[in-house]
């Protein structure tokens, strides 16, 4: 899949939806400290039908060919996952699940494989059941993940580890790579801590700027010796770090779309990713909680053409601060949910970002150009 960043506004088109994660249900088993949502095990009321379902994965077809993230809560306490997993692939889509692996037995591993899902995400936060049931918030959640994961090797199914990185870990995270590695999943992903949801009690765990600069120095030259697919997710100034690095380096590489394995830029809410919620509500992404609309009022196409919020992320102009003035803001964007957690204001820049933009902010209504 070829990567290009988002342009700088939509004017003459609409840009296609690349990714959607898809909310099926909130129900889930366990209790993470960091999860957006507040997830109990019970059924949620309100949740998509099956018809519901399958008539917003047509609609997706409209909007280009998006991978499909199912996701929850817990995707597999949904009953109807694996029929629409199958009707997304009849229609063309490729659709990737991300389960705890708690619940992932030998049935459940089959229908998986047999559905067509073409990656599972597991989520490993320590390397350890004591580090990882800690942020779970259930005990065993650690050995029963990893049973998980052995019956989707046993499918044959493609897994990747995903890793939240917050103070109390960040010291595991070699750690939590060499086990991912014996593992033998596909990829590692790193995300950065939002502070929404349950996670909105965790700000003593939210990393500083300097460490986040610090931590994604350290990713960088990391992937050199991995051996495997490495990304990190909602930390949007990697894409910066990336160009600075490589450019340092001397190495020849084509900055449009360098590293851009995130599909079009750092940020993708409103320019190429969006969020569907269990009853339909449209968000820029999971941590966001803005209206952009819901599918029961309205197509999902149209929403995804002229949400106001979309249009705002699709047009430069309304970026505030050093995101709005910053050379890199095409390849980035600044965390819009991070922003908004902590200013109030999903446009203003990003509360941890370190980098000062070349341009001065007597500048800042005309941006300067850049990546």
């Amino acid at each position: 899949m070829t990567a290009h960043p988002a342009p700088e506004k939509h004017g003459h088109g609409t840009p296609p939806l690349r990714l959607v994660a898809w909310e099926l249900t909130r129900s889930c088993n366990l209790a993470c400290r960091h999860c957006r949502a507040e997830a109990h095990p019970e059924a949620y009321p309100g949740e998509l039908t099956t018809e519901e379902a399958k008539t917003l994965i047509e609609s997706f077809t409209e909007c280009g060919s998006p991978i499909i993230i199912f996701t929850g809560g817990e995707p597999l306490l949904r009953p109807d996952v694996f029929e629409l997993a199958e009707y997304a692939r009849a229609a063309g889509l490729r659709c990737v699940m991300a389960p705890n692996g708690t619940l992932v037995d030998a049935e459940a591993a089959r229908q998986i494989n047999a559905c067509g899902i073409a990656r599972c995400s597991v989520s490993l936060d320590g390397p350890d059941a004591t580090s990882h049931d800690a942020l779970r918030g259930v005990p065993g959640a650690f050995d029963a993940a990893l049973r998980g994961i052995e019956h989707l090797k046993k499918q044959g199914v493609e897994f990747q580890i995903n890793s939240t990185v917050t103070k109390s870990n960040l010291h595991f995270f070699r750690d939590i790579f060499e086990q991912a590695r014996n593992l033998g999943a596909a990829a590692w992903h790193i995300f950065l801590l939002v502070p929404m949801g349950r996670a909105s009690n965790l700000s003593d765990e939210v990393i500083s700027a300097a460490e986040y600069e610090e931590t994604l120095n350290w990713f960088y030259d990391f992937r050199k010796e991995a051996g495997m697919s490495l990304k990190a997710t909602c930390a949007p100034h990697y894409y910066r770090i990336m160009r600075q690095r490589a450019r340092a380096e001397g190495l020849e590489v084509n900055f449009d779309n360098f590293g851009l394995d995130a599909v079009s830029r750092g940020c993708l809410g409103g320019t190429g990713f969006c969020f569907i919620s269990h009853t339909g509500q449209v968000q820029p992404c999971g941590y966001l909680e803005l209206d952009c609309g819901n599918v029961r009022a309205a197509p999902f196409p149209g929403i995804w053409r002229s949400s106001k919020h979309f249009l705002e992320f699709r047009d430069r102009g309304n970026y505030k601060g050093k995101c709005g003035r910053c050379e890199y803001h095409r390849v980035c964007g600044g965390c819009r949910a991070r922003a908004y957690s902590l200013t109030g204001d999903h446009m203003a820049e990003e509360p941890l970002c370190a980098w000062q933009p070349a341009c001065s902010a007597a500048t800042e209504a005309r941006p300067c150009g850049g990546l």
